[in-house]
Formats: C-alpha cells, sequence, structure tokens
C-alpha cells in the first residue's frame, strides 16, 4: 500500500479511517491513505536523535479525541538534551492538535522530558488506556551485553523520592509507565518501596507490544534473550523478574550473568561473549531469585541449557541470534478492541474478537494469539503470515477485515530453513494491506 518508509514505528488508525505513521529513522510523522497510499507529512522532527542501524528515533504514537472536539496526538522520540558535543540522548513525550484543514500536527506542548535514551532496546510503546491515561514502556536499554555490558540494569530498582521530587527519571529504565496526559503522576498509580511514581510495573527486557482488552486487561509481549520471549497480562505494581528470570522460574537455559559487578577483574577488562561467562562475573540461576513476580501467560523458544546457540546455520557473520529459539515480538493488536474503538458493526472476523495479533521481527511471522474465554490465557497461536520481512506493527481497517502491517526498511529475518536470509527484504520500509473477504 506504501513503500519508502524510513523505519515505520507505530501504525494508528485516525478517525476518518486514515493510517498515521511514525517513521523511526525518518524522523516524522505521516499520514498514509489506506485506498490510495498518497503520503501527506503531518509533522516534522529534525531535531530526533536517531543512531545508525539503532532503535532510537520517532517512535511510540498515540491519538486522543478530546471531549473539546480536538484531535490530539502523543509522539515520544529521542532527542539530543544540549547543545554540546558528542550525544546525550533523552526521551521526551510532547501533545500535538491536529489541523484537519492543513493536514499538520502544530502546538506542541510537553507532556514528560528527561526519559532514558539509547540505541537499543527503547522499547516505547504508547497507548491511551480506556481510563484516559497514558501507558509508554521503556526498555532496560540493552545493558549488560554488548556495547553496555559495563552498565548494570535498573530494571529492578525503583525510584527514590529524591529523584521524583527532582524530575530525575533514571530508574524508569526496563518499566511501564502510566501519566495523566498532562504528564503529572496518578494519584492511583502503585506506591512501590514506599514511593509513588509514573511507574507502572516493573522488570522488563524490551517490552514492545502494549494492548487493551475490551475489558481494560492490559497484555505486553517483550523480547527475551537467547529464550523465553513473553506475553504477560500488566498488573499494577507488577514485578516481572528481569533480569533475574527470563520467562518462567524454571532453571533451563537462561542464567542472570552480571558482568557489571564482574570481581576481582573488573568489568572493562572483560570481552563480553553470549557463550562464555568468565569466572569473575556473578551468575545466578533463576531458582535463586526467591522475591513474588509475575508469571507470562506464554512464552516462545523456552529451552534448556543443551540447545545448541551456536549453530553452523548462522556461523557466516556470527549472525548466531537469528537462529536462536526466539522470534523477537514487536507490538500487539487486539482484535476485539480495535473493532470497538472503530464502532464497527457485523461479525467481523468469525472467531477472531479474542485474539491478540502479534508481529516479529527476525521470525518474519505475524501471529493470531487466542484468549481463553476470560482473557486470562493463551489458548492457542496461529502463524497468520510468514514472508522474508520484519513485521514491526499492525493496525486493522475500520470494517476489520484489512490488516495493515508496517515493515522495517533493513535487519535480519529467517528464511524457509530456519537461517539469516541471504536475500533483501521483501518490503523493506513499507506498509502492506492483507484483506480476508470472509
Amino acid at each position: 500500500m506504501a513503500t519508502g518508509l524510513n523505519n515505520p514505528y507505530e501504525i494508528v488508525r485516525a478517525p476518518d479511517g486514515a493510517l498515521w505513521v511514525t517513521e523511526k529513522s525518518g524522523k516524522k510523522v505521516t499520514r498514509v491513505d489506506p485506498g490510495t497510499g498518497a503520503r501527506t507529512t503531518l509533522l516534522s522532527l529534525p531535531e530526533a536523535v536517531h543512531s545508525e542501524g539503532g532503535q532510537d528515533g520517532v517512535l511510540g504514537l498515540a491519538l486522543e479525541e478530546h471531549e473539546s472536539g480536538a484531535l490530539y496526538a502523543y509522539v515520544a522520540y529521542s532527542h539530543d538534551i544540549d547543545s554540546t558535543p558528542g550525544v546525550q540522548a533523552r526521551t521526551k513525550i510532547e501533545r500535538y492538535t491536529y489541523d484537519a484543514g492543513r493536514q499538520r500536527l502544530h502546538s506542541p506542548k510537553a507532556v514528560i522530558a528527561g526519559m532514558p535514551s539509547g540505541n537499543d532496546h527503547q522499547s516505547a510503546r504508547l497507548r491511551l488506556g480506556p481510563d484516559g491515561k497514558l501507558y509508554y514502556t521503556i526498555g532496560d536499554q540493552g545493558v549488560n551485553q554488548f556495547g553496555s555490558t559495563c552498565r548494570p540494569s535498573y530494571a529492578m530498582r525503583l525510584p527514590t523520592a529524591h529523584e521524583v521530587e527532582g524530575l530525575d527519571w533514571i530508574a524508569y529504565q526496563g518499566k511501564t509507565l502510566r501519566l495523566n496526559t498532562d504528564g503529572s503522576i496518578p494519584s492511583d498509580n502503585p506506591v512501590l518501596d514506599g514511593v509513588r511514581s509514573h511507574v507502572y510495573t516493573y522488570g522488563h527486557r524490551n517490552a514492545q507490544g502494549l494492548a487493551f482488552g475490551p475489558d481494560g486487561t492490559l497484555y505486553s509481549n517483550e523480547q527475551g534473550p537467547k529464550t523465553d520471549d513473553e506475553i504477560n497480562i500488566l498488573k499494577k505494581g507488577g514485578n516481572y523478574g528481569w533480569p533475574n528470570v527470563s520467562g518462567y522460574r524454571d532453571d533451563k537455559a537462561y542464567v542472570y550473568a552480571n558482568w557489571s559487578a564482574s570481581w576481582p577483574t573488573p568489568c572493562d577488562e572483560l570481552t563480553f561473549s553470549n557463550f562464555e561467562i568468565p569466572a569473575t562475573v556473578p551468575v545466578q540461576e533463576e531458582s535463586d531469585f526467591t522475591r513474588s513476580f509475575v508469571d507470562p501467560i506464554h512464552t516462545f523458544g523456552t529451552v534448556g541449557s543443551d540447545f545448541r546457540f551456536q549453530n553452523p546455520d548462522c556461523a557466516q557473520g556470527e549472525m548466531w541470534s537469528v537462529c536462536w529459539p526466539t522470534i523477537a515480538p514487536s507490538s500487539f493488536e487486539h482484535y476485539g478492541t480495535s473493532r470497538k474503538s472503530a464502532g464497527a458493526t457485523g461479525e467481523g472476523l468469525p472467531g477472531w474478537n479474542d485474539s491478540l495479533v502479534m508481529t516479529t521481527l527476525k521470525d518474519g511471522t505475524v501471529y493470531r494469539v487466542d484468549l481463553t474465554p476470560n482473557g486470562q490465557d493463551v489458548s492457542k497461536v496461529t502463524k497468520l503470515i510468514t514472508e522474508e520481512n520484519r513485521f514491526r506493527d499492525t493496525e486493522f481497517s475500520a470494517d476489520g477485515r484489512s490488516l495493515f502491517a508496517a515493515t522495517d526498511s533493513a535487519g535480519p529475518v529467517r528464511d524457509q530453513r530456519g537461517a539469516p536470509s541471504t536475500d533483501p527484504l521483501e518490503n523493506p520500509g513499507a506498509i502492506i494491506e492483507y484483506r480476508w473477504e470472509s
């Protein structure tokens, strides 16, 4: 339907049926006519920061039809906080007002600024909840691996009263936030370690999917390390275990190797490896973590320690992660909620109302996740679409029969053998329409 987009990240259906898309590396918000594919730039953000190949840029998007008649767009993006050499990136959320006549977003109003940012594990899904609050996911910033090996994980660290008073959001890494639309802290947010902040849940690695069910249940999916991608139900004040636990507390392949705490050899003298843990790095089995946490309702890629993580099929270019059993879930859309928000009538697609649609990156697949009647568990997972594309996000048409899928502009994906594809992506930087006629 549309091509040549620069890493489309979030798709939202506007009240008039048009699709609004954030372009992560394009640093803008684009309106796409689903009938013709015609594009209009609603907002350019040249001040946004995007690292080459990184996960920062123009990211989350949520729309609000205000009681005043205005249409507001909430946009999350990375930016440089000062003019000194080098980039000191932070993430902010701003509210814009839509001018339908000029097809432009204008009058930015700060919601929250100074949140953690970087080139890895940004998460950055933004939703307006049925309670009128904003929900936003922030990843753990890719710490304890690769270029951030020696940075400690803050996913379990909760903000102090002093930090909240000083608008210091450093502890928001690895969290789901809940905000009033003006950026203030809701009075009914959880009190954690004696402090009320924007934190709604904690203990997350990289939660890229976020969707509300028709009854207000909040679903999330989360990318695991080498194993254990998760589907979670987010509960107020919940601890979701990362980095101490990935998936279930089952002592299978995952162990928590805390590289930042290496002793007596300091971390900065070590070379990170996904396969060999130096003796100086503390290692913790999942069962060593005795605090209570919320189990996922489903996992992908849960395997034992005997799994061959260095598969020869991925040896060329050391693209090991493509052969790992995880699938890299990247978004969620609840079919029933989507139809409800569109005011849709009729049956839609039979049997889909209690389903979540989930995109994946390296797996190149869009999944349908059927829920149990009470919405509290997964009953079935079905592959809807598999292509050599990195699927980033989806949205439904108002009648519920068209699925619009956004794809990354570049990146690794599996071929039919499960090995890294040597072919170009089929539809890079595109929005593709898939239609079910019956």
